[in-house]
Parts: structure tokens; C-alpha cells; sequence
């Protein structure tokens, strides 16, 4: 075989070269060979690649971090969560008992009250009304959490309480005013004796003024306060034996005299009918009885008009 090489050159000169049978037996086998191993390898090499194998590698790795992340991020949600419900059951227990005692003690105020029977009735809802507006698309902006919306009705809760407490504090003076008003006879059992104004003395027979009422009964028996008031006497008094004095506010003053031991003593409190004294016969007195008086702005008043009224 005769391989004839051809130069480029400006002559064009040319040159054989002649190969033996081997020669041309490696020459086949480079020029043929060579192209059909690499032509077999990439074939191999294209056969066994497979992009999607190695995208899909990525992404499910990919997943995997994503996944981790938001089962954390679950966790934390989820523990949020649970201490927002713990909160929240709480304070739903606390608005409950409160609503309780809110409930319980309007019944007890208007129990006591003097108001028109239904104008508060605690075990229905407060009566409320108004024209509808539709607040769909301020709810779509504004969504407000349940947390600060029980926030706002524990708000409303307090301020109840605080309207209700002001409510009893005014019950309360008007308790007050109930118990300082000047009414009924100063004992639980007795009868009427003396009036009051001008009578016969029983020691001299002669036509004397009486400032009291006396009323006679049993020796020992329990003398009782017509209204609330500070005691301002208590003690040996001329001409009254044992005797007990109440001022009551707003001018009002009563005596309770001849009495046997007097119970209470200066500066003392005392209640509408709590005891002051025990009936007797001390100081210029003819047998058992309590010689009751009363005073409006320092003058000496009937006891009887005040015996017979009624708080209003």
C-alpha cells in the first residue's frame, strides 16, 4: 500500500510513503477502531446518564430541608398555641366567676332596692338594639384576636363591677338614711303611760309640761334605739336617773331616761333597734318605764308623730 503526501507549498511538491502489511493492518485499526470505541463509549456513557435521576436527587433533598423546617416551625406553632389556650382557659374561668358574683350581687341590690320589678333582671342578657350596619369588609381588614377580644369584654366585665359597686354604695347611704330616720317606740314590749305636753305631775298634782312620752313596762326590759346615731350621753343625768342620748344627724337628738343600767356609753355606734339600756326606775320616776324624747334642731318635738311614721 502507497500513501502519497501532498505539500502546499508554491512547487506542489509530493511524497510517497509505501506501508507493509502490518503497517497497513495498525493503520486500519486506528482509523476504525479508535472511532468506534469512542463511539462506544459515549453511547455507554449516554445510556447510562439520566438528568431527571439527578434533578429529582436535588429536589427530594431540597424537600427534605424544607419539610424539617416546617415541622420546626409546626412544633413552635403548635406550643404557641397550646400556651394561648391555656391563657385563654383561664381567663374565660376568671370572666365566668366573675359574671357570677356580678349576677349574685345585682339580685342581692335589687333585692334591696326600691326599683321597678324587671327594670334590672339579672338572668336575662342586658336589652340592646340599633340599626344594622353590615361590618363585613372592616372585619376584613380589621381581624381582631381572639385573645385582645376577650381582653376587651374582661374590660367591660371590670367596669360593670365598678357600676355595680357604685350602685351599692348608693344603696348603701340610702341604708344609711333608712337607718338614721326617727321611727317607731323605743321598746319591743310596753304600753303607753304619759303623753306628751301638759299633764298632772304625779309628785306635786299640779299641772306641770312633760317633753316625753313614757312607756311603762316590765323592770329590765330591753330599751331599744328608734334609729342609727353616735351616743353623746350616757350616764347619771338631774331629774332623769340613768339615761342615754343619741345624736342621729340632721338635727335629730332622743333620749332614752330612768333607766335601770345603761348598755352602751359615749362615743358608741349604734344601730337602728340594737339595745342602749334596761328599763328601771332611777331619778325622779314612780315605777318602771322609759321616758322617751326627741329633739329637732335643740327644741323638744311630740315623740308620737315620730312613733307612728314610716320611711318612705
Amino acid at each position: 500500500m502507497k500513501i502519497i503526501v501532498v505539500h502546499g507549498g508554491r512547487h506542489g511538491a509530493t511524497r510517497s510513503i509505501s506501508l507493509s502489511p502490518l503497517g497497513r493492518t495498525l493503520l486500519s485499526v486506528c482509523l476504525i477502531g479508535i472511532p468506534a470505541l469512542i463511539g462506544g463509549v459515549t453511547g455507554y456513557y449516554i445510556g447510562t446518564y439520566d438528568p431527571a435521576a439527578v434533578i429529582n436527587e436535588r429536589a427530594a433533598q431540597t424537600w427534605r430541608e424544607r419539610l424539617a423546617e416546617q415541622r420546626l416551625s409546626l412544633e413552635e406553632a403548635k406550643k404557641l398555641a397550646d400556651e394561648q389556650i391555656q391563657g385563654l382557659t383561664v381567663k374565660v374561668a376568671e370572666m365566668q366567676a366573675r359574671l357570677v358574683r356580678l349576677d349574685a350581687l345585682g339580685e342581692r341590690l335589687v333585692a334591696e332596692s326600691d326599683f321597678t320589678e324587671g327594670e334590672f333582671d339579672f338572668s336575662r342578657p342586658p336589652a340592646v338594639g340599633g340599626p344594622h350596619v353590615s361590618a363585613d369588609a372592616e372585619i376584613q381588614h380589621n381581624s381582631l384576636d381572639f385573645v385582645q377580644v376577650i381582653d376587651e369584654l374582661s374590660e367591660r366585665i371590670d367596669n360593670r363591677w365598678m357600676q355595680l359597686n357604685t350602685l351599692q354604695d348608693m344603696l348603701a347611704e340610702e341604708d344609711h338614711a333608712r337607718e338614721s330616720f326617727v321611727s317607731g317606740r323605743p321598746v319591743k314590749w310596753g304600753w303607753l303611760s304619759s303623753e306628751y305636753g301638759r299633764r298632772t305631775d304625779p309628785f306635786t298634782g299640779k299641772i306641770a309640761w312633760h317633753n316625753g312620752v313614757d312607756f311603762a313596762g316590765k323592770d329590765g326590759s330591753e330599751i331599744i334605739a328608734v334609729a342609727a346615731g353616735v351616743v353623746t350621753w350616757s350616764g347619771e343625768r338631774f331629774g332623769y336617773g340613768q339615761m342615754v342620748e343619741i345624736n342621729h344627724g340632721d338635727g335629730f337628738i332622743t333620749r332614752y331616761a330612768h333607766n335601770k343600767q345603761n348598755i352602751v356609753k359615749v362615743g358608741d355606734i349604734v344601730k337602728k333597734g340594737e339595745v342602749l339600756a334596761l328599763m328601771g326606775t332611777t331619778g325622779r320616776s314612780t315605777g318602771p318605764h322609759v321616758h322617751f324624747e326627741v329633739y329637732k334642731h335643740g327644741r323638744a318635738v311630740d315623740p308620737a308623730s315620730y312613733i307612728r311614721r314610716t320611711y318612705r
